[in-house]
């Protein structure tokens, strides 16, 4: 599966399982944890902000996540990802490992971005 652009909606959808799944299950943040988590199969939905500077720092996820079979969002801002992932600071990567009651909302975006 590779990195996809996706609708404005979806990009909310995205944002919003996010945010779910920080309360209810387990998120990993920064492009080292991300990779970690892809690399070993945890991850459930890996999400990249598009506007990393340099982009070389997240480069290899969308690649890394095709390989092992993740679905893999890419979204506009590191800001809006930061503030969803509710660590109050833009990043670049972040995975949901366990979605806790984001499962509904992950299916369905994996549903509408294959």
């Amino acid at each position: 599966m590779a990195q996809i652009e996706v609708p404005k909606e979806m990009i909310d959808r995205v944002y919003e399982a996010i945010e779910v799944a920080k309360t209810t299950g387990k998120l990993k943040k920064g492009s080292n944890e991300v990779t970690k988590a892809i690399e070993r199969g945890v991850a459930k939905l890996v999400v990249v902000a598009k506007d990393v500077n340099p982009p070389e720092i997240v480069m290899h996820i969308p690649i890394l996540s095709e390989e092992k079979n993740i679905p893999c969002v890419q979204v506009p801002s590191r800001e809006e990802l930061g503030a969803a992932a509710g660590i109050g600071l833009p990043t670049a990567t972040v995975a949901i490992v366990v979605e806790g009651e984001a499962k509904d909302i992950i299916k369905d975006i994996i549903a509408k971005v294959k």
